[in-house]
Order: structure tokens, then C-alpha cells, then sequence
């Protein structure tokens, strides 16, 4: 128990922004964005992102006392789609339907049916969830 007139110490945490690079193995290459080093991870820090991990795009890592406790993908990603069913004559926006469809990442999730393979689309990272489809 806490009484009202103890105070804490603040937590030294600390965010990082990072570009991912490349993969080598199990080890995942990033650059720090402030001072270009680089930044390796095994898969085990950044399994929880994996159906987000995009080359080229920036995450932010999480860092208490040095010790990194967090990996956090954008709030939303533009994503390919790269495999789902084709869609049948009448599908429209305003369809109440959805099918899966699977990403450039290997995300799986459910899009609505007009969704064709090679549409961008925008998904929400919190939610594994389709937001809209993108012009290209």
C-alpha cells in the first residue's frame, strides 16, 4: 500500500525511432534514425509485430534503462494485398460482406468484397483490422 504524500521515481524510458532495414537469420537489422547506427533484434523482441514488418518503414522501440520492452508498428500501414478470392459481379462499397485476404507481410484479416489482389489498402495496427483502400 501507497500513502498519498509518497512520491515515485519517474521510469527512465526513453522511445527510439527506428527504420526497419533487412532480415539475416533471426536477427532483424534496424537503423536508429537520430544517430544511423544500427539496431539488431532477434525474433523473439519483434515476433508481436511480424505481420507488420515492412521494409523501409519506421517503428518506435520502447527503452527502459536500456532494456528494450516494447516494439510498436504505425498506427496504420498502407499494405499490398497479395492473395484472396475473386470478387463476383454486384460487389460494392457498399457491400455488407467480407472475405479474408492476405498481405504483403502475411498479415490475414477481413476486407470487404470488392477488395482485389495488388489493391493497397490501409489497416489498422491496434486492431488487425481493414480500414479503407487506397488509391495507388
Amino acid at each position: 500500500t501507497w500513502r498519498t504524500e509518497e512520491k515515485l521515481d519517474q521510469p527512465d524510458l526513453n522511445y527510439k525511432k527506428v527504420q526497419y532495414l533487412y532480415v539475416t537469420g533471426d536477427e532483424y537489422n534496424f537503423m536508429d534514425q537520430e544517430s544511423f547506427e544500427s539496431v539488431e533484434l532477434s525474433k523473439r523482441y519483434i515476433e508481436s509485430i511480424l505481420p507488420f514488418l515492412k521494409e523501409q518503414q519506421i517503428y518506435n522501440l520502447l527503452y527502459w534503462d536500456e532494456m528494450l520492452i516494447d516494439i510498436q508498428p504505425p498506427i496504420h500501414m498502407f499494405l499490398l494485398v497479395t492473395e484472396t478470392t475473386p470478387g463476383v459481379r454486384g460487389d460494392t462499397a457498399q457491400g455488407a460482406g467480407t472475405k479474408s485476404a492476405t498481405c504483403e507481410t502475411g498479415l490475414v484479416l477481413q476486407v470487404p468484397l470488392f477488395i482485389q489482389i495488388n489493391d493497397l489498402i490501409k489497416v489498422d495496427t491496434r486492431t488487425n483490422e481493414y480500414v479503407e483502400r487506397m488509391k495507388k
